[in-house]
């Protein structure tokens, strides 16, 4: 692939400096040019348009534009975008050049699943310990990683560093172990489990509801199907 450079610009050095406060919603498309950006990188493409990078994440070039300049981005037209500048950029924004060390609670069919996928890595993100509180499973291998006591869980979080926390858990004890990973200091929870939980102000708590993703593809799928309701 060659690399394309019909509009805007690359972005000035120390650009995110002073980055706003970015919208959640642009927060979630950072992530996907960012993904983008990797790909263009694998490829050898030293830059970019925005049409093509729009193109290649799915969003108009206006709204591109606009959700880089959250960071810091402005650039010049007929230049392009440097791929890997501005690759590092949108990482050094998303907090992607910190260490994160993650501890997964629960290895079930899910913490297992996600304890042996290889992306984590690529992305910065080092899935150092994954914890259950069944006997028959503690102790066993998951990749290179040996399961944990649920009963160990704060000595293990101090000992890894472990600043991220994915719980995969059922519904009836989530709430408890959440309530000790805040105790034992960590601050950002990714929670599968189906329920809402509660958190201190301080702690970034995300939820993951398959069933609610779901549901909503059903209602997209159905409008899609039937233009009548779509109208």
């Amino acid at each position: 692939m060659t690399s394309l450079d019909s509009s805007p610009g690359a972005i000035p050095e120390g650009a995110g400096a002073a980055a706003k406060q970015i919208p959640p919603a642009a927060v979630a498309r950072l992530t996907i040019y960012l993904r983008a950006l990797t790909t263009l990188l694998s490829e050898g493409v030293d830059r970019v348009s925005s049409e093509s990078l729009a193109e290649a994440s799915g969003v108009s070039s206006s709204t591109l534009r606009k959700d880089l300049s959250y960071v810091g981005s402005y650039g010049t037209r007929g230049v392009g975008y440097e791929v890997q500048y501005l690759n590092r950029h949108i990482a050094a924004a998303l907090g992607l050049t910190h260490d994160w060390k993650v501890a997964i609670v629960g290895a079930g069919n899910l913490g297992k699943a996600l304890a042996r996928y290889g992306g984590f890595e690529s992305r910065g993100f080092d899935i150092v310990a994954i914890f259950d509180a069944d006997q028959m499973v503690v102790g066993s291998e998951v990749g290179w990683l040996r399961v944990s006591d649920a009963a160990d869980l704060e000595p293990v979080l101090q000992r890894t560093g472990a600043n991220m926390v994915v719980l995969a858990l059922p519904a009836a004890v989530a709430q408890e172990v959440c309530d000790r990973v805040v105790a034992a200091g960590v601050r950002s929870i990714l929670s599968f489990a189906p329920v809402m939980l509660q958190v201190p102000p301080g702690v970034n708590l995300r939820k993951v509801d398959m069933a609610t993703e779901l549901q909503i593809l059903a209602y997209h799928a159905q409008r899609a199907q039937d233009p009548e309701d779509a109208d």
